[in-house]
């Protein structure tokens, strides 16, 4: 989202920009499919292409291009080898990647903002990218993230889901979720809390959500979708909300879901569950402890483990 901000906001202030957007790679590239940096005409830049003198050269490109008044696409491919005798990255990983370099100017500000519209309402939509330039239609018709094919520099073609279509639902707005939301946000998450105490400061509070609400625990199935781009945090008030909301949340086929809670409290809601005829294979899907152990003990490292899980949750494909 935020490179998507970042190039609107620069294309408003009738400044150009490049758009690098990496669409092949092979071997240990540190750059992978979909990484992209923003560059402008005054020489501010936002994203990574996978760093080191590599990112540092393709910057200093998209500058000249820019000076040059380019326009349309052009392909740069690094080889990541100081022995190749070609397109030499300076970095010696062994790997390659190749990026496309998209001029873009006033004429593309339209199509950008149907792309940051479409993120911050959480619609789904494909960003393509081609010989032709940059376009944006509402569909989700790909299952994948990213989508490209490159066979030579003029048989190439790129396809993205856009709408921050990785949603975490936070169920409670107190001081863990407050941190918890700023670093998903970070982490290019769509954040919606909820909770149902009123006049509560940090959910007051809590500018990094996309989303607030008050609600009544006792009914919210209907609020988060089942599927592979939804995940559940429960951090309510008290234990006895944390089962209200885990018992309507154990039927969805999420990709994440984790409960706050002591060793000793979950494993006793576990066993009222089982006993009660709640599924062991559903059970084993919850995290819970939540987060990765790392000793947290302040509400921001406790955010930290939880997104820490989340990440590493997003990353394996095996998942949902």
């Amino acid at each position: 989202m935020q490179i998507w901000d970042f190039i609107y906001n620069h294309l408003s202030a009738k400044e150009n920009v490049i758009l690098i957007v990496v669409i092949d790679t092979k071997d240990s590239s540190p750059g992978r499919i979909g990484f992209k940096m923003a560059v402008t005409d005054k020489g501010e830049f936002a994203g990574s292409i996978g760093g080191g003198i590599m990112e540092h050269n393709m910057v200093e490109l998209a500058r000249k291009m820019l000076r040059e008044n380019f326009t349309g696409t052009a392909v740069k491919r690094q080889v990541h080898n100081p022995e190749s005798e070609h397109d030499r990255s300076g970095m010696i990983c062994a790997g390659e990647q190749t990026q496309v370099f998209i001029a873009l100017g006033k004429n593309n500000l339209q199509v950008i903002s149907e792309i940051k519209q479409c993120a911050q309402s959480g619609e789904m939509g494909i960003v393509s990218i081609s010989l032709k330039g940059l376009h944006f239609t509402k569909d989700n018709t790909i299952e994948s993230q990213t989508t490209s094919s490159y066979t030579n520099q003029t048989d190439w073609q790129y396809y993205e889901k856009t709408g921050l279509t990785d949603t975490v639902y936070i169920f409670g707005g107190g001081h863990i979720s407050l941190p918890l939301s700023q670093i998903l946000r970070m982490l290019n998450f769509r954040v919606v809390v909820f909770d149902d105490r009123k006049e509560l400061t940090t959910m007051e509070t809590n500018a990094f959500a996309h989303s607030k609400e008050i609600i009544n625990y006792k009914n919210i199935g209907h609020l988060v979708p089942d599927g592979p781009f939804s995940y559940v945090v429960i951090m309510s008030f008290g234990h006895k909300s944390d089962d209200v909301i885990l018992r309507q949340m154990l039927p969805k086929k999420l990709k994440y879901l984790g409960m706050i809670g002591s060793k000793s409290k979950v494993g006793e809601l576990f066993d009222r569950l089982r006993s009660e005829g709640f599924p062991e294979e559903r059970l084993a899907c919850v995290n819970s402890p939540i987060g990765i152990p790392i000793g947290s003990q302040t509400p921001v490292e406790i955010a930290v483990s939880i997104a820490a899980k989340i990440i590493e949750v997003r990353n394996d494909k095996s998942k949902v």
